[in-house]
């Protein structure tokens, strides 16, 4: 394992002092389960030596499922009274996933979910707006946890060496890490954000997509960590093709496979997976969930298996993503939905990507110079 005080203390210091690059008397909100208690004391006391003003919200064990099983629509609808004054009022957010059990909430039906998404819409859209103002700071992470590990198929061991990998804490100086993962992401941003119209094509797969007037984002480890990639919003009506997700992934507890879309003038028309259908008809069925909000594509090649764990899937070196639903308003686009789901595709057998009908990505690689 590569682990114990000296890896916690690179992890608290990245996140503090890269990824939100905090400063005196900012408000912080840090949101995990008690189970990242030996980061989460790193933390809280590297925030305090920089002078933050601290507070701690923090889940117990099966928490989600007691108020899906419990609570009226009422109470499933109204917002928490203490997160909704962080997202006003707060300067940064660090939220460490660090779960006691990824399928607790699997079998909870998929109405009081519903309620309980669009309930959260407003304040999720609040939350991007002050975010792409540059008023709110946040970064998303991990602490590995037995739970996450098994859902991966790792011992605890294994996974706490591919996380750590993941955010390059395996280097001598992982911020400087990032900072030259930053430099590189810049050139291919610069380069998107002069052409208009991009292309995947792969296994299954056709897809186009106009970008003009949209902006391309260097996701460089300042909001997610690990990060490692590029994105922006496509014009919404321009989507048009088909697309085939080969990664596997967790949407609210239950499993989905093998997801296969269909799309027409940027409107989600057809949908199909090998697994978890019902999931997806539910997704569907909920406004704004039918576009795109986001396209983006992998470029964190410390990273080259799949763990059902979007925030490091996504970043796959080698693969595209496209998330149904919500926009960032940073990258101009529109889009608003209680659903911002990221569905990955593996571009490194036969993928390519084109930029204005040049063809710029090739087997899971950047090819332009």
């Amino acid at each position: 394992m590569i682990g114990g005080y000296v890896m916690l203390e690179k992890y608290a210091k990245l996140l503090v002092d890269y990824c939100v690059g905090v400063q005196p008397k900012q408000r912080v909100l840090i949101k995990s389960t008690y189970l990242a208690e030996p980061l989460l004391q790193k933390l809280y006391q590297l925030l305090l030596e920089r002078g933050c003003i601290v507070e701690f919200d923090l889940s117990f064990q099966d928490q989600d499922k007691i108020m899906y099983d419990f609570s009226s629509n009422d109470q499933l609808s109204t917002l928490p009274v203490f997160y909704h004054k962080a997202v006003e009022e707060f300067d940064v957010l660090i939220r460490v996933i660090a779960p006691f059990n990824l399928k607790s909430t699997a079998e909870v039906s998929s109405d009081k979910k519903r309620v309980l998404q669009e309930a959260m819409a407003p304040l999720r859209k609040r939350y991007m707006q002050r975010s792409a103002k540059k008023e709110l700071q946040w970064v998303l992470c991990v602490y590995p946890t037995q739970a996450a590990a098994q859902e991966c198929g790792m011992s605890l061991a294994d996974y706490e060496n591919f996380v750590y990998q993941s955010c390059m804490l395996d280097t001598a100086d992982p911020i400087a890490s990032w900072k030259h993962l930053s430099d590189k992401q810049q050139y291919i941003v610069d380069y998107l954000n002069k052409v208009s119209h991009i292309r995947y094509v792969g296994l299954n797969t056709d897809i186009s997509f106009s970008t003009k007037d949209r902006i391309w984002i260097n996701s460089d480890g300042h909001y997610n960590m690990p990060s490692g990639e590029v994105f922006t919003g496509p014009v919404e009506d321009s989507v048009q093709g088909h697309v085939y997700f080969t990664y596997p992934t967790v949407y609210e507890g239950a499993d989905v496979e093998g997801v296969f879309l269909e799309v027409d003038k940027g409107v989600v028309s057809s949908w199909k997976a090998d697994k978890g259908q019902d999931v997806l008809d539910r997704v569907f069925s909920i406004e704004g969930a039918r576009q795109f909000g986001e396209v983006a594509i992998g470029t964190n090649y410390s990273i080259q298996r799949a763990t059902k764990n979007i925030l490091f899937d996504e970043k796959i070196g080698g693969s595209i993503h496209m998330a149904i639903g919500a926009s960032y308003p940073e990258t101009g686009g529109n889009n608003e939905s209680a659903v911002h789901w990221d569905m990955i595709k593996d571009m490194k057998t036969d993928g390519q990507i084109f930029a204005d009908d040049i063809l710029i990505y090739e087997n899971g690689e950047f090819i332009i110079s």
